[in-house]
């Protein structure tokens, strides 16, 4: 217990000194750096592991699998009886029935209740034949007993009084509402097909005595009134002994399909459909089996061929060596084991449904070879189903004349590993190929989605840049850190870095804009440049270390360098002019051009050669100031002591400084490498962003990142496309980590293992 004072009074404190306070003060500095440091590195953290998670949950949809939802089921609307065709509008509301009588009607797919709807004329004579069109032109056809045909389509108005959508049905004819004569004898008509537009109707059916028979109809609509002037062509396929059983006409009314009673299908040709021209007959079916369902794909390209056996086989024409068409069998889908007694293609998607005598309904894509779900009926066999053109409803007839009503969860069908990183084979190419091409004019075009050639451009940029940035890079780094004086470094080093500040679209511009066409024009003397430039340095070295001691004592240590810069100048120019003089007299002034005829190697002005110098030129300030502090920071003494052992100062670079320094060199590169594999605006402006797989230096190519920048902008939000966008977004997040962490673990075993030196 402190004493008190004479007064009474308690001691008095001494007061605190200045140092203490600085101390405190410094103390406290310390905690709130340390603290701001530790928010900062763990905030970087969670802003990394937050992106890989938003790109995961903006991927993952992509992979769910279709899922289908029984809404109910109900007594067929109509009469009793055969069903011909059932149909559905968008929104999969309102269903169309075609009966076995001729009669067609509307009903709701909620409950099956029936539309009071306008119905189709009397045709006076019983229903034969029927068929449907592509699905989403809604054409359809009713042959005769007389050999007349009824041509008509159904359609859907939408109107939203007080802000209510509400669709009404209606049939229309386009040929108006009289049948149309197909068969002049007047003969039953055994099957039917037809498509047609506006403008034009194709009308194909197999006749009593087996005669295929094609009417084609071309409409002139009148500037005065609404009558309508038919130019009408008639032709006939003669089968012989072979009976046609089924036919099926393309989409754009050029190419018709007949199937005969032994498994075989002839293609003809119907540019002129008043002499039919036949291309090829193949048999589609294995031995034994039997075709029990056609229809086509959407697009009329590709054709289905169901069988006896539960199989479904897609077929579609592919040129042969000599050009000429050959029908094709591209892949098939095994999962059914029953006969299959319906298809339904998807409008406007190459998805399908297809039923067997079993009750099982599959729900296939052919481009990305998937079966996507079998779904099995609660008792019975389904007879006809349809699909909506959303692809999201689906009515399906069983045996004992009730519907069921499905929804389908179905909104990825054409994603798979197959579509995405393997060869496919896409309609009317060659052969399977790896090729993306996100979009066309049509809405029945056949995306095709592969990354593979993406991540190939990328990695063949990344490629070409490095090859040209490291050597130049790292040569520079080792020279500025341990020859160039401290001066001469004060200089060189701090400009090289400012280069990291350049934006890429600034080089990307350059690239594409000017070095390009240098390149293409003067190709002779850039491919010099590679052998000129080590020549003229190596002579230079050789006529300095020849000239007097008195000359070379004259220029200050680590500043020999400096003496460089005029002889590559030089050497720039010389081997320049040197190529335009050897590509006016050894190759007709125009190099690429005479290596694209005569050695068949293709050029392209905006290639991988251009890219290479462009990124190699944005990459080396990052490969150049890590890995010349690497070699800077080499301990002083490790150096002098080499020295002082006799080695060489080129065996002290090489057996001591390149060594210890190779964490940081490492390090250096793989930080570099990292930024090549992200780049995209040098390679956006500077290729053709053409997504083909070719190591061609000459050719361009599309990277990742590039495709990103072009598509999103464009994508739908949600759809397939706009997700695999941001999957080759999660392929670059994953790829530059794989890199950064395999780099680190390298570096730092090699830390380890040169830190005795």
């Amino acid at each position: 217990m402190e004493p008190a004072s004479a007064s009474g009074h308690a001691p008095v404190q001494p007061p605190i000194s200045v140092a203490t306070r600085r101390r405190a003060w410094r103390r406290l500095k310390d905690r709130l750096a340390t603290r701001c440091m530790a928010i900062g590195g763990i905030s970087v953290i969670v802003a990394i592991v937050l992106i890989f998670f938003y790109l995961l949950y903006v991927v993952l949809p992509l992979f769910r699998p279709a899922r289908v939802e029984a809404i109910g089921q109900y007594a067929l609307p109509g009469p009793a009886g055969g069903t011909l065709y059932l149909a559905l509008d968008e929104y999969g509301e309102i269903g169309l029935r075609v009966t076995a009588t001729g009669e067609a009607l509307f009903f709701r797919t909620a409950d099956g209740t029936r539309l009071d709807t306008r119905a189709l004329p009397e045709v006076g004579a019983a229903v034969t034949a029927f068929g449907a069109g592509d699905p989403s032109r809604a054409m359809l056809a009713l042959g005769l007993a007389d050999g007349r045909a009824l041509v008509f389509r159904h359609r859907y108005s939408n109107s939203f009084p007080n802000d209510r959508r509400v669709t009404t049905p209606s049939f229309a004819f386009p040929l108006g509402d009289t049948p149309v004569v197909i068969d002049p004898a007047g003969r039953a008509l055994r099957a039917i097909d037809v498509q047609g537009t506006d403008e034009r109707v194709t009308v194909v059916a197999i006749a009593q005595d087996g005669r295929v028979l094609v009417s084609d109809l071309v409409l002139t609509r009148s500037l005065l009134d609404d009558s309508v002037t038919i130019e009408r062509r008639d032709g006939a396929i003669d089968s012989g002994a072979v009976q046609p059983a089924r036919i099926a006409l393309s989409v754009d009314q050029r190419s018709l399909y007949v199937l005969d009673d032994q498994g075989r299908i002839s293609l003809y040709d119907l540019t002129d459909p008043a002499s039919p021209s036949p291309i090829d007959t193949t048999r589609i079916v294995q031995d034994g089996a039997t075709i029990t369902a056609l229809d086509f794909v959407a697009g009329g390209i590709s054709l289905l061929a169901g069988d006896s056996r539960g199989r479904t086989a897609q077929w579609f024409p592919v040129r042969d060596a000599g050009n000429d068409y050959k029908l094709t069998f591209v892949r098939a889908f095994h999962e059914q084991h029953a006969p299959i007694v319906a298809l339904a293609p998807e409008h406007h998607r190459k998805g399908f449904l297809a039923a067997a005598a079993d009750g099982t309904v599959g729900v296939y894509h052919t481009t990305a070879h998937r079966t996507l779900k079998i779904e099995k009926l609660d008792a019975g066999t389904v007879t006809a189903l349809a699909i909506s053109p959303r692809a999201d409803v689906a009515v399906v007839l069983d045996d004992n004349d009730r519907l069921h009503h499905w929804v389908l969860h179905n909104e990825h069908p054409e994603v798979s590993w197959r579509a995405l990183w393997g060869k496919v084979w896409y309609e009317s190419r060659q052969q399977p190929e790896y090729i993306w091409q996100s979009s066309a004019a049509t809405s029945d075009f056949e995306p095709k989605l592969s990354l593979t050639p993406l991540a190939f451009g990328t990695l063949k940029a990344a490629l070409y840049a490095m090859l040209f940035a490291i050597p130049l890079a790292i040569g520079g780094a080792v020279y500025a850190g341990y020859f160039m004086s401290p001066r001469m470094r004060g200089y060189v080093k701090p400009t090289i870095e400012v280069m990291a500040a350049i934006p890429t679209v600034i080089l990307g511009f350059l690239a594409g804009l000017w070095l390009a066409p240098f390149v293409e024009h003067r190709l002779a003397g850039v491919f010099l440049l590679i052998v000129v430039l080590p020549l003229a340095v190596v002579a230079a070295a050789y006529i300095w270390s020849r000239l007097p001691a008195a000359v070379r004592y004259r220029i200050p240590n680590g500043w020999e360098g400096a003496l460089l810069v005029p002889v590559v100048c030089l050497a720039v120019v010389a081997a320049l002019g040197l190529g335009d003089t050897l590509e006016s007299g050894l190759f007709s002034g125009d190099l690429a051009a005479w290596m694209t005829h005569r050695l068949g190697v293709d050029y392209d002005q905006r290639n991988s050669l251009v890219v290479g110098i462009a990124m190699g030129f944005a990459v080396i300030p990052t490969i150049f100031s890590i890995s010349e502090d690497a070699v800077f920071g080499v301990p002083r003494h490790l150096t002098v002591g080499s020295l002082a052992l006799g080695a060489t100062p080129w065996q002290t670079m090489v057996r001591v400084v390149l060594l210890t320094a190779s964490p940081g060199i490492f390090s250096g590169v793989m930080i570099g490498l990292g930024r090549a594999v992200g780049e995209t605006m040098i390679v956006l402006m500077a290729t053709g962003n053409t997504p083909i797989i070719d190591m061609n230096l000459f050719q361009g190519f599309r990277a990742l990142s590039a495709n990103i920048a072009v598509e999103m902008p464009e994508s739908e939000v949600g759809s397939s496309h706009y997700r695999i966008l941001f999957l080759a977004a999660l392929v670059l997040f994953l790829v530059t980590f794989l890199f950064n962490t395999a780099a680190e673990i390298i570096r730092q075993r090699l830390r380890t293992r040169y830190s005795g030196l």
